[in-house]
């Protein structure tokens, strides 16, 4: 596995339409929600991508807020569940966001299910359940001035 760090504007328009093609696989056809998945961020964010060859494994986008950093459209392909590649791709992102960002405050937006792994890295619910795209989420906030 290849981890492949780029911002938007960096990336190749075949690399773009890939992205947007996992992307809509995960979020839109697999779990079955209509939402606006290719959005105003994508013009200036950074894809954290976990690469087998030209397949992409795993991925993140960060975005950079002036009070905080958020990361999302976070997803591993279904071939590849149950391989720890949704660990890898998170740890690869906080990294990322510690050597780059002056921010240390990162807020996320987590399907509530998902709520002990995010936990594990550190994150803190601060958010009661609330519907995103129909999909029950948690907003969790970790501070990585430590």
């Amino acid at each position: 596995m290849e981890l492949v760090i780029k911002h938007t504007k960096e990336m190749s328009n075949l690399e773009l339409i890939k992205v947007f093609q996992v992307r809509v696989n995960v979020f839109i056809v697999e779990q079955n929600c209509v939402y606006q998945e290719v959005d105003e961020f994508d013009l200036n964010t950074l894809h954290i991508m976990l690469k087998n060859g030209e397949e992409i494994v795993a991925y993140t986008r960060i975005i950079e807020h002036p009070s905080y950093i958020t990361f999302g459209r976070v997803l591993v392909v279904e071939k590849y569940r149950k391989s720890r590649y949704g660990r890898e791709i998170v740890k690869a992102t906080l990294d990322e966001i510690k050597k780059r960002y002056k921010q240390t405050l990162v807020r996320i937006s987590g399907q509530a299910y998902l709520k002990s792994f995010y936990e594990s890295f550190g994150f803190e619910s601060v958010s009661d359940v609330y519907l995103e795209d129909n999909i029950p989420h948690i907003t969790f906030q970790i501070d990585l001035d430590y």
